[in-house]
């Protein structure tokens, strides 16, 4: 089965689409997707390979995690997210725990942002943040990305103190892509709880790296975004 799903690869790579991605993902020398490797396999063609092999073993899928090719970890991860998503506690948690011992070759935001809320989040208590708070303080930035991404599970459900908590922890990574998932996520709560959302930015805004600021603020009426970012608010 995990041969199946390398000829069914094969077949959609598009070296044209592939390019383009090498360039968009930053893998140039010591740009943060340094050495990655793109079949040129379309999302869209990803998530119908995913649900056609819905039911690849874990160890297959696992296989297919560690793979060099961006796409095939990309696919590893839709299939998890699918068989999680069908899955019965136990089935749930040995995935979850998967993920975690895996998370090396979850290593670009796109791998984080497509499974972070599902595979952790989801097994994250609101009241207990260990594991986030783990992930926060983790040298690696994808670590780092998928902390503050899995808030989204809760975030979604209008519990925003876990992304509010990360939020607060990741202020000042020093890395952009933290900046943007941080920005992402915070604006995320505005949308669900405006005054948790106005009361976190007033403490810090003045403090955050712009980008961070620019991102959060991003579907705020103009004239209120434009007091953010003069520091008027």
């Amino acid at each position: 089965m995990a041969e199946d799903v390398r000829r069914a690869l094969d077949a959609l790579r598009d070296p044209a689409v592939a390019a383009t991605s090498q360039r968009f993902f930053k893998t140039g020398p010591g740009e943060y997707g340094e050495g990655d490797r793109f079949l040129g396999v379309r999302v869209p063609q990803l998530r119908a390979l995913a649900r056609a092999h819905r039911s690849l073993p874990l160890d297959a899928v696992v296989g297919h995690l560690r793979s060099p090719w961006h796409e095939e970890r990309l696919l590893a991860l839709l299939i998890l997210v699918e068989q999680h998503r069908r899955g019965d506690a136990e089935a749930r948690e040995r995935i979850h725990r998967l993920y975690l011992d895996h998370a090396r070759f979850v290593n670009n935001w796109d791998l984080v942002d497509t499974s972070a809320p599902h595979l952790v989040g989801a097994h994250v208590d609101p009241g207990d943040l260990t594991l986030l708070e783990r992930l926060a303080g983790s040298s690696s930035v994808w670590e780092r990305r998928i902390a503050i991404i899995a808030t989204f599970h809760w975030t979604r459900m209008g519990v925003v103190e876990p992304a509010l908590r990360i939020a607060d922890r990741l202020q000042g990574d020093p890395h952009d892509l933290i900046h943007k998932a941080v920005g992402w996520m915070v604006r995320e709560v505005g949308k669900c709880d405006p005054q948790s959302f106005e009361v976190f930015l007033a403490e810090r805004y003045r403090r955050m790296p712009r980008t961070m600021l620019r991102y959060a603020i991003e579907r705020l009426p103009e004239a209120h975004r434009q007091r953010y970012l003069r520091g008027e608010v």
